[in-house]
């Protein structure tokens, strides 16, 4: 039997948690996506969101933050002539320092409150504003207008009778 996992759907919807966790809940495979750069969601209360993203040698002007019609989209372009000093050999190059673009599903009023570079985490916040209409409301019992009601239903007794 052939099982999925959809935990990298999970990582890349912001603020479709419930339905997130029933999907991986009915399912488990491998993360077919690129895994760079590196990152984290995080659920900091109903409303609120992050996401951290190890960005280490990118500066401000060489990432791009990008919110369109549902879709966060972090972009980082890397100079080549900016670390190309001909006098330096590299032994080793572990950090990547190349270019990427990650993309997440953002849900239906979820919006980018901030974003802020520290010791190579690019931090992004996230924050869910339902609109007056759409949040719920308490109907308090008893609350027409001066019996209005009332007497329409004792208007129509009259009328029948």
């Amino acid at each position: 039997m052939r099982t999925y996992d959809f935990s990298p759907l999970y990582r890349s919807f912001v603020g479709f948690d419930r339905m997130a966790n029933l999907i991986d809940a009915a399912s488990q495979a491998s993360d077919n996506g690129s895994a760079y750069p590196p990152y984290n969601v995080a659920q900091i209360d109903d409303d609120n969101y992050r996401i951290e993203l190890a960005v280490a040698g990118f500066s401000d002007d060489e990432l791009e933050i990008e919110s369109h019609e549902n879709v966060l989209t972090i972009t980082g372009r890397k100079d080549p002539s900016a670390d190309n000093d001909d006098a330096t050999t590299w032994l080793h190059r572990g950090i990547a320092e190349r270019g990427f673009e990650r993309r997440f599903q953002l849900a239906d009023h979820v919006f980018v409150d901030g974003a802020d570079l520290k010791n190579g985490l690019l931090v992004i916040s996230l924050k869910r504003e339902l609109p007056e209409a759409l949040k719920p409301r308490k109907i308090k019992i008893g609350s027409q207008d001066d019996g209005k009601l009332i007497e329409q239903k004792s208007s129509r007794k009259q009328k029948a009778a």
